[in-house]
């Protein structure tokens, strides 16, 4: 089973719909986008970084 961490995130208001809204038209939750959203990121950062 994979560790996981809760967190309280604030958010400004225009952020938070558009989220939600990426989320919905994804069929995903607003946790699961944002998760998501970040490990896309991540993994990008990582390739970024292996380049020459």
């Amino acid at each position: 089973m994979n560790d996981e961490s809760r967190i309280t995130l604030r958010l400004p208001a225009d952020l938070h719909a558009w989220l939600v809204a990426q989320a919905k038209s994804s069929r995903r939750s607003l946790n699961s986008e944002i998760v998501y959203r970040l490990e896309v990121e991540r993994d990008a950062a990582g390739a970024d970084a292996e380049s020459p």
